[in-house]
């Protein structure tokens, strides 16, 4: 798993045999996808596309599969081939056919670890803001389709974990983890998980700025039913509501002693003009206080992003009419475990790098 400008990307073996591709690791949704040959009408990409003639695994479905119902939209008639047709929050979008194909993993004494008839996404379009490093999708929600669905019943437990590594060193990486190997061990907090739709949800309760005082969070939010917010790797910021934005901004602009700056995006509302290290260290830790009294304390590099030269924000933005965010910049230097039994994540502060 490796940092990319605003994503994660993870390694995934596709075919038979397995062709290598970095995909981004999405918490947020369920299908997985790459862009396959010919795409001529698909987003630049540095690497190769994938060529599904040349993977004796790769198999289409047809419309009438259960694997095809399990998408939202699918306009085909039942006995022609499952064609799907996704978009994105962030506004991108891909259209492609739906497979099955061979997953290869290794297992934690090295061994490869083949996973058959995986539902896998074949576009032959896509566009939207995906990095050229991007070649693919790894939908790590909780729909039909998505690869934790897929995988994990197949393991001795029901559990995946990652861990994110700092997105400013791009010369490290760490991994993603299936199974009872992954469990979050040590000094930990965990707090109770829902899953709506493909969407893993929790309940923040308030947050709390150092120095400063602390924001209450509202128990429901726009979209939620059963919590009121989305924890989401595949999401860069994060997202609040905007009365607890506005809160939010009031209680770090009260402790921070630096000459204020503007995004040049218009996106975040709080930015600093910080030309060193030394203005680094103004900028406040803040916790996230999740139910359960589990607290998630937040350093400042991963709750302030730079966004220009010399100019450093408060990476939180208005979540509007969609639901809250917590996003990957907040998760660096985390180990993140999902227990799909009990259900919960545990969060524990590590160094990444060393995962």
């Amino acid at each position: 798993m490796v940092p990319d400008s605003f994503e994660y990307l993870m390694e995934l073996r596709v075919g038979t045999p397995p062709f290598s591709i970095l995909a981004i690791a999405d918490t947020g949704s369920d299908l997985i996808w790459a862009n396959c040959v010919p795409c001529t009408k698909c987003y630049k990409q540095t690497a190769p596309y994938f060529d599904p003639r040349k993977s004796s695994s790769y198999r289409t479905l047809p419309c009438n599969s259960n694997l095809c119902k399990a998408l939202p939209h699918r306009p085909c008639a039942d006995v022609s081939s499952c064609e799907y047709h996704y978009g994105y929050q962030d506004g991108s979008k891909i259209d492609g056919v739906l497979a099955t194909e061979d997953l290869t993993f290794y297992s934690s004494a090295g061994s490869p670890l083949v996973f058959s008839n995986i539902a896998f996404g074949c576009n032959y379009q896509s566009s939207g803001s995906f990095s050229s490093r991007t070649a693919g999708l790894a939908g790590l929600g909780v729909g039909t389709v998505s690869l934790v669905s897929q995988i994990v019943p197949s393991l001795d437990k029901s559990y995946f974990s990652y861990c994110l590594v700092p997105k400013s060193d791009t010369q490290s990486s760490s991994k993603v983890i299936f199974g009872s190997a992954g469990v979050v061990a040590g000094s930990k907090v965990t707090t109770p998980m829902t899953v709506e739709h493909t969407h893993f949800v929790l309940r923040l309760e308030e947050i709390i700025v150092d120095g400063a005082g602390s924001v209450p969070v509202p128990p429901s939010a726009a979209g939620l039913t059963t919590g009121n917010i989305i924890i989401d790797s595949g999401t860069t910021i994060n997202y609040l509501p905007a009365r607890v934005l506005s809160s939010l901004v009031q209680e770090v602009s009260r402790v921070v002693s630096l000459p204020k700056a503007a995004d040049w995006r218009g996106i975040m509302p709080l930015c600093f003009k910080v030309t060193g290290e030394p203005d680094w260290q103004k900028l406040p830790f803040i916790t996230f206080k999740f139910a359960g009294e589990a607290s998630v304390r937040l350093s400042p590099t991963s709750m302030f992003m730079e966004e220009a030269y010399q100019v450093v924000c408060l990476a939180v933005a208005d979540s509007g009419s969609g639901p809250p965010i917590f996003g990957n910049v907040a998760q660096q230097n985390l180990h993140v475990g999902y227990d799909l039994d009990i259900p919960a994540v545990s969060f524990a502060s590590v160094d990444c790098t060393k995962f």
